[in-house]
């Protein structure tokens, strides 16, 4: 009886020292990795953590996958916001901001990021650059605010078509993934997820590794993979990504978002295509390319891109190519802007000669030689 009545008293203590060393962690963290950034309140007690850098239109917005943060766009943005202003977020749920209050559906998410831009001063009009599930929003984002948008830039965007209610066959591994989600928000708050993830993110992994294998061979799948793709980033960001996914409101909002996933692609495959507006497309060379029925659904203007070398994170493995890609739409979408003003002129003045704006002849000869 004294035995046992020890190890629930032991056990009681080192719950509650978890629970502790998990909250003061999160305090510090916030202090720590958000301080780069701003909350922006977006209404009914929601909060967007936003990251601006740079200026000059068009503004060009980044959206995330589905389980990333703004942290993915670290370097890409530091890059763009060279040459104009560059904005990423992290969605409800995810990152630094608030936690969700609604289905976790493109429309919803497009429907947040405009308010966000709009209560944050960043106008219009906007280059949209979205991967994966980011980049299901920036379709939703387009055909919601067709005027705002300069053009968009699909990076390896989610095939619909692979999961469920069309591909009922991923319906056994979206239930899987949101189990583990739930098992992670228990964890998280005890704290083992913040050693363990630091040990991963941060260290030689080997206590992440010890355990994983407690856990099962699913979870050392995953623990590889993320592995895998975290390696990608580079080393100054991994202990924020650490603290991100240290926290239990990670795991609920990546829950969240796999829970919408049946909805998200109901509603897409109800969408018309994009009109008008150019849109890129980015396939890595590692995935079938999209067929030419699959691009005219998403729009009448779409080209496609072969990224050599690449797998579905295409800015992490190609930086290079897809920096100079968006720096090409960004002077595509100032010699439109140049042109229909100069439109504009003429028609109130008529004859007058309109210079064209300076250095526009040099960034297109710049983009000739850096196109793929």
């Amino acid at each position: 009886m004294s035995i046992l009545l020890f190890s629930a008293g032991a056990f009681c203590v080192l719950f509650c020292t978890g629970v502790v060393y998990q909250r003061i962690g999160a305090r510090r963290d916030a202090r720590r990795y958000a301080a780069n950034g701003r909350h922006i309140e977006i209404g009914n007690h929601r909060r967007l953590y936003v990251r601006q850098s740079g200026t000059g239109s068009p503004a060009v917005i980044f959206e995330a996958g589905i389980a990333a943060s703004s942290l993915n766009w670290f370097h890409i943005q530091e890059q763009v916001s060279r040459f104009a202003a560059a904005v990423s977020y992290d969605r409800c749920g995810l990152g630094w901001s608030g936690p969700c209050r609604t289905l976790r559906t493109p429309r919803n998410v497009a429907l947040e990021l405009h308010e966000m831009l709009e209560r944050s001063g960043i106008k219009p009009p906007y280059l949209l650059v979205g991967h994966s599930f980011g980049g299901l929003v920036m379709r939703r984002f387009a055909l919601l605010f067709p005027d705002e948008v300069a053009s968009l830039i699909l990076i390896d965007p989610m095939r619909c078509d692979e999961w469920p209610p069309v591909n009922r066959t991923k319906q056994g591994d979206l239930r899987r993934a949101k189990k583990m989600c739930r098992y992670a928000i228990l964890i998280a708050h005890i704290g083992l997820a913040r050693i363990g993830i630091t040990s991963l993110l941060c260290g030689k992994g080997m206590l992440s590794g010890r355990l994983a294998r407690l856990a099962g061979d699913g979870t050392q799948h995953v623990l590889g993979r993320v592995d895998q793709e975290v390696a990608k980033l580079p080393m100054e960001i991994r202990p924020a990504i650490a603290a991100q996914w240290s926290r239990p409101g990670f795991y609920a909002g990546m829950h969240a978002h796999l829970s919408a996933i049946p909805a998200t692609v109901t509603e897409m495959l109800e969408l018309e295509p994009i009109a008008d507006t150019p849109v890129l497309v980015f396939t890595p060379d590692s995935a079938p390319p999209l067929s030419w029925n699959h691009l005219r659904e998403i729009g009448d203007n779409v080209k496609q891109v072969i990224v050599p070398n690449s797998r579905h994170w295409v800015h992490l493995d190609q930086p290079g190519i897809v920096v100079e890609l968006i720096r090409e739409a960004v002077e595509s979408a100032r010699r439109a802007a140049a042109r229909e003003a100069s439109g504009r002129i003429d028609d109130e003045y008529a004859g007058a000669s309109i210079a064209a704006p300076g250095g526009e002849w040099e960034a297109a000869a710049v983009a000739e030689r850096h196109s793929v």
